[in-house]
Order: C-alpha cells, then sequence, then structure tokens
C-alpha cells in the first residue's frame, strides 16, 4: 500500500533536518523551515481567524529589491508576521523583515526570526538585503506605532530619521507603501505598567480589557477583520546612490511615504467598516 504524498514529504523533511541537509543564507534564513513549518503555524491566524484580504498585490515587483514600508501597531508585532504571510502567499516572494535588537536578545523567539529570514533593523543590513534583490520590510514607526493607546489608532507616529528611505537609493529600489488595517483592535491598549515594564527591560507593558485580568487568556488576539494594501512604489532609481547623504531629499521621501500611508490606512479602515462586524 502507498503511504499518503504529505507523510512521505513530511518524513523526508525530517530526515534532511536530521542530517543537517538543509540551507541558510549569511543572515540565517532557513527557507525550507519557514515555508513547511513556520508558516504553516501562522496561516491559520491569517486565513480564519482575522480572515485577511489583500489588495494591491500588483503594486509589488515580482522581482528585484524592494522596500515594503508599513504602519505599526497592535501592542504585538503580530502585524508583522501577517505581512509576511501576505507576501509570501499573496505576492509569491519572501519577505524579510527588519526587527528591533529587543527581538533577537530574546531566547528562542530571536533564533526563530532569524531563520523565518528577519534580522536587524540596521543600514548594513539594510543595504545587503535591498542590493541582493532581496523584498525587504520595515515598521518605521517602531515601538512608537506599536504600542501606542488604543485612542490613538490609525494615528500614524513618527517614522524615525529615514534611514529606510536612504538604504532604498542606494539600491536604486522601489518603495511600496503599506497600509495595514485591523492590528489597532487585537491588543486595545487602555494602560500601560511603567514601572514593571522598566524592570522587564521592555518598551511597554500593556494593560487592556482582557490581560492582565485573564492571565494566559488575555493573550489570545481579538478576531479582527483585517485589510492589507500594497500601493503604488515610489520610484528611487532616478537618484544618484550618493543622493542618500542628503537630508533634505531623505527627509521630503520619508513625509512622502508617510502621507502615502497614512492616507492609505484613512481610505482602507473605511472600506472595511467595523472591526468585528464580519465575524
Amino acid at each position: 500500500m502507498t503511504e499518503p504524498v504529505p507523510l512521505a514529504e513530511g518524513l523526508a523533511f525530517l530526515r534532511r533536518r536530521l542530517a543537517g541537509d538543509y540551507e541558510v543564507d549569511e543572515f540565517g534564513y532557513d527557507a525550507e523551515l519557514t515555508d513547511k513549518v513556520l508558516l504553516e503555524f501562522l496561516r491559520p491566524l491569517y486565513r480564519d481567524w482575522f480572515r485577511v484580504e489583500t489588495l494591491g498585490v500588483a503594486n509589488v515587483p515580482q522581482r528585484g529589491g524592494a522596500l515594503l514600508v508599513a504602519n505599526h501597531s497592535g501592542t504585538l508585532p503580530i502585524d508583522a508576521l501577517m505581512a509576511q504571510v501576505a507576501a509570501h502567499d499573496e505576492v509569491g516572494r519572501p519577505l524579510r523583515l527588519l526587527g528591533a535588537d529587543l527581538v533577537y536578545r530574546l531566547p528562542v523567539l530571536g533564533e526563530l526570526a532569524r531563520k523565518s529570514g528577519h534580522t536587524l533593523a540596521c543600514r548594513e543590513d539594510a543595504d545587503r538585503l535591498l542590493r541582493t534583490g532581496e523584498l525587504v520590510g520595515v515598521f518605521p514607526e517602531g515601538y512608537k506605532g506599536l504600542g501606542k493607546p488604543y485612542a490613538e489608532r490609525y494615528r500614524l507616529q513618527r517614522f524615525g530619521r529615514g534611514g529606510f528611505v536612504a538604504s532604498a537609493i542606494r539600491a536604486a529600489a522601489p518603495i511600496v507603501p503599506v497600509a495595514i488595517v485591523g492590528a489597532e483592535e487585537i491588543y486595545p491598549k487602555i494602560g500601560d505598567l511603567r514601572t514593571l515594564a522598566r524592570l522587564l527591560g521592555l518598551p511597554y507593558l500593556p494593560i487592556t480589557p482582557l490581560f492582565p485580568w485573564l492571565g494566559p487568556l488575555g493573550l489570545v488576539p481579538l478576531p479582527s477583520k483585517w485589510m492589507i494594501e500594497f500601493g503604488e512604489p515610489i520610484r528611487t532609481d532616478e537618484y544618484d546612490p550618493s543622493a542618500a547623504d542628503d537630508p533634505m531629499l531623505v527627509f521630503n521621501l520619508t513625509d512622502q511615504v508617510r502621507e502615502t500611508v497614512q492616507a492609505m490606512l484613512d481610505r482602507l479602515r473605511l472600506r472595511r467598516g467595523g472591526a468585528f462586524a464580519r465575524i
């Protein structure tokens, strides 16, 4: 009797892993583990819990370096993971996310982040990825966007100093604005345990309607309806790479990207309607 193909593939996968017969790139990215294991854990959230709808997929280049610049929210960086699933499953390209150094200081999580293609949000790593033709994702708001209170939902925070724009210019890579609607409602932040957060070395420790009151159950994200839109690319190949050192040009392009993402968010939020209207 012939064994089922999925079982055969699974056994072959395990044999390769145990034998060390797999490859990782210079950043530690393990494409096979990401595709066959890590993303499989995320897809139920993407498809069934958040019911993510993607728009503007054709705006993402199918080849060559490109930089996706998105808003950041939701208390925990689940929006980054959902963007990774969207890029892989809808666009057909792996998304190499740039993350904060805190991620890589955490046991287990830091290693998993590396294996799934993430790397440190720094100039050197961003430049290398873009120049080698990768699709790179960045969330310029950082913790200020991720940890903002629910009352400020869908209001973009400051976009840093524009380092992502400079990297795109140096690599002549297009910048694709990305708007993510839905993450703001998964953990509505109504307070912050600041003293405890400082003791733990965290940027914030949120209070939500469910956490910490329900303990671990309070960490289950609410099933809001999500929409992710990829906007029209902003070209940078018309600039000389040396233009990346022009602070006024970098500032203006950064501001243009921020305004574009904000306008996309406003439109997309209206299009979605109520966060929990389609449960």
